[in-house]
């Protein structure tokens, strides 16, 4: 099968956009933190995994390819250079960033609506559908008028011809 050398550039063309696209993605890894003890790398690990980037969100440090992950990795890697324990990091953070940085925000007033709006909302909408079926079961059901019933009979009609 031969491409039009038009279809061929706008393939090449998507190849090397994709190729450029790929190369920081490729550039991230976590083998620059390096550590004297194995237990400091899985520690390391797991810190990062239950922290939250600040600008993807949905990601943890560990996962996160934005530059601001890169930033935090590196600040908690120089804090447990220095000895820090994996309690002062994460209060650190939290005062810095507040209680978002964590994937698991402790439950306190402040964050009540985090771990019981899913919950609200559910029962809102468990609430409302109820009361639009009630609704809806309580409505007489109304008659055809006679000229509704006359249209109806003619699309009947309409749709036996076809059919036949």
């Amino acid at each position: 099968m031969m491409l039009h050398p038009t279809h061929r550039q706008l393939l090449l063309g998507l190849f090397l956009i994709g190729a450029l696209a790929c190369g920081p993605v490729a550039a991230f890894t976590l083998e620059e933190f390096a550590f004297e003890d194995p237990a400091q790398t899985d520690s390391f690990r797991d810190l990062i995994g239950k922290l939250r980037c600040l600008v993807c969100q949905n990601e943890s440090l560990a996962g996160s390819q934005a530059g601001v992950a890169q930033d935090l990795r590196e600040e908690v890697y120089r804090m447990m250079q220095e000895g820090k324990t994996e309690d002062d990091i994460i209060a650190f953070l939290v005062a810095r960033y507040g209680d978002f940085v964590l994937y698991e925000p402790p439950l306190k007033p402040s964050t009540y609506l985090l771990w019981l709006g899913p919950f609200l909302f559910i029962a809102l909408g468990g609430y409302l559908l109820v009361r639009a079926i009630r609704r809806k079961q309580a409505e007489p059901e109304q008659e055809l008028s006679a000229d509704e019933r006359a249209r109806l009979k003619q699309l009947l009609a309409e749709t036996d011809d076809r059919q036949d």
